[in-house]
């Protein structure tokens, strides 16, 4: 009964596992996403073009 109940444990634990990687890819392309619209609109109203969003 233990090790059908640690094989369970494991395959709960590899699907979340899974799962979260999943939404983190999906927020880390928003995130890209949202940064390259800031950085492409701002660029091209920020004097004469050339202006910077970021302090970097």
């Amino acid at each position: 009964m233990v090790p059908i109940l640690l094989v369970l444990l494991l395959a709960v634990i590899l699907f979340g596992f899974g799962f979260a990687v999943k939404v983190l890819w999906w927020i880390a392309l928003a995130v890209l996403v949202i940064w390259l619209l800031g950085f492409l609109v701002h660029s091209t109203t920020a004097a004469g073009g050339r202006g910077r969003w970021y302090r970097w």
